[in-house]
């Protein structure tokens, strides 16, 4: 279970000193939850756009995936389909603390599932039941990958994902990334891309900084650790405008970009090869 966010109570908040380190692997699920306003809904819809979009014997890439909550959640909404068994799933992350993580957690949840299944299995067998009437295994595969999501080889897909991991690219980097993404995105294909927005104009900025600031006190930050963890965050997310990021998706080859999500900064979309 991961500990509660306490460390800008300690850290001085340094510009540009953020990290996924260990330190911040140990209370990543409480920070992004109590951080990012509607975080804990966005995983699950996810998975339910994942229902649509992923294609039988494709690959479904989860970008800058932490501790897997998005993997898990596209694994979880695709269990009952059996057309889509021979889906690979990918996980890719820079930070080795996070993927060291995300190893541990997967092999403990798998685990258990085969445990389940093996449980379910072996009580429908002492009940006269067929071996073909017993339960699907663990979920589809996860290949967990330690690397540079510049560095993927997207071919074969049907869905990626990106959440909240494009504003830690340099600014170049984001329509290469884009670009190659759309280009090995099968026909039907989709990218969810999920980012920290900023606004044009000043005072809507200052109001959605404002309103942001009052959800994180409202979950218990105090007005010096949202302070101290802003400035670390300074030249390492680099946030850009939603006419930005459309302009980038239709010129990187999407044909169609949605906006499904938002509450203040935090939106999402989904955009269609």
């Amino acid at each position: 279970m991961s500990r509660r966010d306490t460390l800008y109570s300690a850290r001085d908040g340094e510009p540009g000193s953020f990290r996924f380190d260990e330190q911040v692997v140990d209370v990543f699920p409480d920070m992004i939850d109590r951080s990012v306003p509607g975080y804990s809904l966005i995983v699950p819809m996810i998975g339910q756009l994942a229902r649509r979009y992923v294609q039988p014997g494709s690959v479904v890439h989860d970008l800058g995936s932490s501790l897997g909550a998005v993997t898990l959640s596209i694994r979880r909404a695709l269990r009952d389909r059996h057309d889509l068994r021979d889906v690979r799933l990918v996980a890719t992350d820079s930070s080795a603390a996070m993927v060291g993580r995300f190893r541990q957690l997967l092999a403990g949840l798998d685990a258990a599932e085969q445990a389940a299944a093996r449980q379910d299995a072996a009580g429908q067998g002492a009940a006269g039941q067929s071996g073909a009437d017993a339960p699907a295994p663990a979920g589809m595969p996860v290949d967990v990958v330690h690397g540079d999501i510049r560095d993927t080889d997207f071919g074969n897909a049907s869905l990626a994902v990106l959440n909240f991991t494009l504003q830690f690219l340099d600014l170049d980097d984001r329509d290469r990334l884009l670009t190659r993404i759309a280009d090995g995105l099968l026909p039907g294909g989709a990218l969810v891309l999920a980012e920290k927005v900023r606004f044009e104009d000043a005072p809507t900025q200052e109001r959605q900084t404002e309103w942001h600031h009052d959800y994180k006190r409202l979950q218990g930050y105090s007005d010096l650790e949202i302070a101290r963890k802003r400035n670390a965050l300074e030249a390492v997310l680099k946030s850009e405008t939603e006419q930005r990021h459309q302009q980038r998706l239709r010129e990187a080859g999407f044909r169609r970009c949605t906006r499904w999500f938002q509450c203040f900064a935090f939106t999402a979309w989904l955009a269609e090869k």
